[in-house]
């Protein structure tokens, strides 16, 4: 859309003439993410106020004449902003161990605006936790059933302390990687695979589809009803103590929810670290996924996860 052009030519007579008003303009923001390889573009539109000045009024003053002009102020048209772009920016700035990789997904919630920063997949260590008990309680919304007792107890276990056996008593339950991809493929998820076998920290994901994962527990428009993302939420904000790293360290003081997931492969004895959750600040809700490997402890892996997830909601909070 073009800005209204200074108009010339005309004179201003002592008449009655309102103020040339211009509406509020609209900006659409389009961020895209590679999601397993495809681009997933999400579209926008967000209302923008248009700097706008009135026209030239007769003046009440002796000294106005006829013969002056009324002109109108060009107006500054609002520019996209590429939220990619100031990840990508972010990002280049966390120092990444050599040999280590890193990628980052954020979305903030209030505007659906969202950025990605790598497509590579990762193993998904305890972090598919949460895509295990997203699993069981859409089958169990299917079957029109509530959860067992036995299964609310390896449910907390499994999100709260992280607990592998309760995890894999319900990775059973859900029937297994089958169960699992089964789930994923209708919440969205097009690039995670679980793991074969009892091997479920083995499942390969991408920080994209973690995201859209977060969306399910997080987000209104859900496959997961009301009660069961309310009961997601409140395990991941109680997870245990000495697992309260990861996203959290984007929250400077607000709140937060998470799940984190560590694991030292035996093949080279270098570590997967990865952090998945939402964290709240100034009021804006965040949603975040880090995934990492390479790092040859597990310290060093949380460094880098809680750097990549401070410059995200950085790259992000920046910006109006």
């Amino acid at each position: 859309m073009e800005s209204p052009g200074a108009r010339r030519g005309r004179r201003a007579r002592p008449s009655r003439r309102r103020p040339l008003l211009v509406g509020a303009l609209a900006v659409v923001a389009v961020t895209g993410f590679m999601a397993g390889g495809s681009v997933c573009v999400r579209t926008r539109a967000h209302p923008v106020s248009a700097a706008v000045s009135s026209a030239a009024k007769p003046s009440a003053s002796p000294s106005a004449g006829a013969g002056e002009e009324a002109s109108v102020e060009s107006v500054t048209r609002p520019v996209a902003v590429d939220r990619k772009a100031l990840l990508d920016r972010a990002m280049a700035k966390v120092t990444v161990p050599s040999g280590a990789a890193v990628s980052v997904a954020v979305l903030e919630l209030g505007s659906g605006e969202s950025a990605v920063h790598g497509d590579a997949a990762f193993d998904s260590a305890s972090i598919v936790k949460v895509g295990i008990l997203a699993a069981l309680l859409l089958q169990a919304q299917d079957a029109g059933r509530r959860l067992t007792a036995a299964e609310r107890a390896c449910a907390t276990k499994m999100i709260e302390n992280s607990d592998n056996a309760s995890a894999t008593e319900l990775w059973h339950s859900i029937g297994g990687a089958e169960g699992l991809d089964a789930a994923n493929e209708r919440f969205g998820l097009t690039g995670t695979s679980g793991g074969s076998g009892d091997l479920w920290g083995l499942t390969q994901t991408t920080a994209a589809d973690q995201l859209v994962l977060l969306q399910q527990v997080f987000g209104e428009e859900s496959r997961l009803s009301a009660a069961s993302r309310t009961y997601v939420r409140g395990l991941m904000q109680g997870v245990e103590a000495d697992q309260r790293w990861g996203v959290s360290a984007a929250a400077e003081g607000g709140s937060w929810a998470l799940k984190n997931g560590w694991l030292p492969r035996s093949s080279t004895g270098l570590w997967d670290v990865n952090s998945i959750g939402r964290v709240t600040v100034d009021s804006a809700e965040y949603l975040v996924a880090v995934l990492s490997r390479g790092t040859v402890t597990q310290a060093k892996g949380i460094a880098l996860v809680e750097a990549a997830a401070e410059a995200a909601v950085g790259s992000f909070a920046s910006v109006p």
